[in-house]
């Protein structure tokens, strides 16, 4: 992700950066025993966000798509606590269509809050469902991302 940085020190990015954004509820279970969700729990909100779109959009069939994708990279800076009771709203954008992969970016919020809490990125490269060799990006997939794209920071 290329943050904004003073000194090398990731900053945190505002809510205005995303395109789309998802409600996440916190659980009980996410908190850890410093009394705030564990750093691991942050990654799955970041493929709850991701595969949401990418359902709710038509372009993903997660049992029979022909087409998957793979995660090659990721990353996450953490900027505040969240912990349960909170609400989570995970922002969505997209910074790099490449021919066979894509960044996701993801910023997440506590309920109403412009500055993110934590914000990270996947890189998915799309590989053949039987080969798991690389493909072109589905044009539906293409179309139903283009909406996310943004300029990186």
């Amino acid at each position: 992700m290329n943050t904004p940085t003073t000194t090398n020190k990731p900053i945190a990015g505002t809510r205005d950066g995303y395109r789309h954004f998802l409600s996440i509820p916190t659980r009980w279970m996410d908190n850890d025993v410093y009394g705030h969700v564990n750093n691991v729990v942050y990654y799955s909100y970041f493929d709850t966000v991701v595969n949401e779109y990418l359902i709710r959009s038509g372009v993903l069939d997660f049992e029979r798509g022909a087409t998957i994708g793979l995660v090659v990279e990721t990353q996450c800076n953490y900027f505040a606590s969240i912990a349960f009771p909170d609400r989570v709203e995970a922002g969505l954008r997209v910074t790099r269509l490449g021919a066979t992969s894509v960044r996701y970016e993801v910023g997440l919020f506590r309920d109403g809050e412009a500055q993110a809490c934590a914000q990270g990125h996947f890189v998915h490269v799309y590989v053949d469902r039987e080969s798991r060799r690389p493909v072109s990006l589905p044009a539906p997939l293409r179309a139903a991302l283009e909406p996310l794209l943004v300029q990186p920071d």
